[in-house]
């Protein structure tokens, strides 16, 4: 799945490796010291890779990738699998503009009930005056 903040699938230019491995861990619930533990490195260590003061070595890349549940070339590049709160965010954002939306029909519907209404009243006037 491409990242959804791009419709033609390029990944977010503003993001980072450092603020995708953060998304992962949020995504996740996890605190800096916990996600540190589970990869077995000290937390400012984990602190540098958010921050991009640092990059994780390829093996630590994988075991967070599989640990988060993310693919490997999200974390490095944004493209691929990223983390399911992001996609459900996304998904909640769908459903909420799809309501705004049928709202609207909604509304335009009783409007031209009203117009075609107020036709037929000024038609059906019309008839009586001419006949």
């Amino acid at each position: 799945m491409q990242e959804p903040s791009d419709p033609i699938g390029r990944p977010d230019v503003a993001d980072t490796i450092g603020g995708r491995i953060a998304r992962a861990r949020e995504a996740a619930s996890l605190s800096v010291a916990q996600a540190a533990r589970r990869l077995g490195v000290k937390t400012a260590t984990w602190q540098g890779w958010e921050n991009d003061r640092a990059e994780p070595r390829s093996n630590k890349l994988l075991m967070m990738a599989g640990a988060f549940g993310v693919s490997p070339t999200w974390l490095l590049g944004g493209y691929g699998d990223g983390p399911t709160e992001v996609i459900e965010d996304e998904v909640q954002i769908l459903r909420q503009e799809l309501k705004s939306v049928a709202q609207d029909v909604a509304s335009a519907q009783a409007r031209l009930a009203s117009v075609l209404e107020r036709l037929e009243v000024f038609h059906t006037y019309h008839h009586v005056e001419r006949s």
